[in-house]
């Protein structure tokens, strides 16, 4: 049940390499907060998903369109006076600025583990297109985020209850 843990309208991101848990942690944060969730491989167009599917990492021309329909719905978020709560890997530093450059208050939460780690659960896991073949470009993309006043980096050796808590304090604390 929800808690009763709400702050202004605040575009959050949860990113990370696929597998770090960003959807199981942002969905528990929206629910904190009184947010709502956005699964961002929900609006990847079925070309996007054809092409991880098939194994072929997605080139930044892929991305753009697909991080349009992310800011639009983060957009209509806020104008119900909610927070959107985003699970979207954001590999790179452009990518991050581009998501959040139209949101005044933002929060970005770096989901941090070893490729090894990642890969083990992904391969426990089932997924509609991603599996841990792309997960070695992945790596090979990211930039990591440096920690500052509006980002926060969290070990995913941590259980998802204390991850969810430390993410929960730190927004309504920010």
């Amino acid at each position: 049940m929800p808690a009763s843990h709400s702050l202004p309208p605040t575009f959050v991101i949860l990113m990370g390499v696929s597998g770090c848990g960003k959807t199981t942690i942002a969905e528990r944060v929206a629910e904190e907060i009184n947010g709502m969730f956005l699964e961002g491989d929900a609006f990847h167009p079925p070309a996007n998903k054809a092409k991880m599917g098939a194994g072929i990492p997605l080139t930044d021309e892929d991305r753009w369109p697909w991080f349009d329909l992310l800011t639009h719905a983060a957009h209509a978020v806020i104008e119900t006076n909610s927070s959107p709560v985003l699970a979207c890997s954001a590999l790179k530093q452009r990518y991050r600025d581009y998501l959040v450059e139209d949101f005044p208050r933002h929060r970005l939460v770096y989901l941090k583990g070893s490729f090894e780690l990642i890969k083990g659960r992904m391969d426990a896991r089932e997924h509609e297109y991603m599996t841990s073949t792309l997960l070695k470009s992945q790596f090979d993309t990211l930039e990591e985020p440096v920690a500052g006043p509006g980002v926060l980096i969290l070990p995913i050796e941590e259980s998802p209850e204390s991850l969810v808590s430390e993410i929960v304090a730190w927004l309504k604390n920010s």
